[in-house]
């Protein structure tokens, strides 16, 4: 049943591209191990560059906050970013043979380039609000994708890439994630829709970059020329 949130209005307008992602064999071999290693690993690689990106985007938050307690939520966001889900990658990597080094100079795949262009031209020329919008999708889609790859598959625990479905469903990440969607729906509540129309932009853009940033990882799609 639909609500008065603005954020289950923005999820209702993107539930096709979530649904898609949520049935991508990229992610549906994250529970069952059927996911070949090489392709995990090109996504490893890849989201290790978007994360980089992605704590540069929590900083500019951080920076663009009216208030001391908007600081401290980016501000934590990116010290998790950080310290807990990149190492988690770093940890990844030493277990696949992939030295740090290498992993450091890791070259952003087209999806990743423009995921992460759209990410941080959003947060250089917006406001808060606009930030939270655009970067919804990955904190929301990852608790989502993590919670029902736990809930459909009993057994998760034995896939090689249990410690990434852990992660997402940690108390931590899931909190994170509603925090920023509360935040954002106390922000913009009583806006008319003219000023919500560009935040639901953001919104979708990143949901469908989501998506491509699956399908790059299954197809290992990097620079053709």
């Amino acid at each position: 049943m639909s609500t008065n949130r603005f954020t289950d209005t923005l999820r209702e307008r993107a539930a096709a591209i979530w649904q898609k992602e949520l049935r991508h064999p990229f992610v549906r071999g994250l529970a069952d191990g059927s996911l070949a290693i090489e392709r995990f690993r090109f996504y490893l690689c890849q989201d290790y560059v978007f994360l980089i990106e992605y704590c540069r985007v929590f900083a500019l938050a951080a920076a663009k906050a009216r208030d001391l307690d908007t600081v401290t939520v980016f501000s934590q966001l990116l010290h998790d970013t950080h310290q807990v889900e990149m190492e988690l990658h770093r940890e990844y990597c030493d277990r696949l043979g992939i030295p740090r080094a290498d992993l450091m100079r890791t070259r952003a795949a087209p999806i990743t380039h423009a995921y992460t262009r759209h990410l941080t031209g959003v947060a250089w020329g917006g406001a808060v609000e606009d930030i939270i919008a655009a970067i919804l999708p990955c904190q929301l889609g990852y608790a989502e994708i993590a919670g029902a790859l736990a809930r459909e598959h009993p057994n998760w625990n034995a896939s090689p890439y249990a410690e990434w479905i852990r992660m997402y469903t940690s108390a931590e990440f899931v909190a994170g994630a509603e925090k920023l969607r509360t935040m954002l729906d106390e922000m913009t509540a009583g806006w008319p829709e003219p000023a919500l129309a560009p935040l639901a932009e953001n919104f979708l853009t990143s949901t469908r970059f989501e998506y491509l940033f699956w399908e790059m990882a299954w197809t290992m799609a990097d620079w053709p020329v």
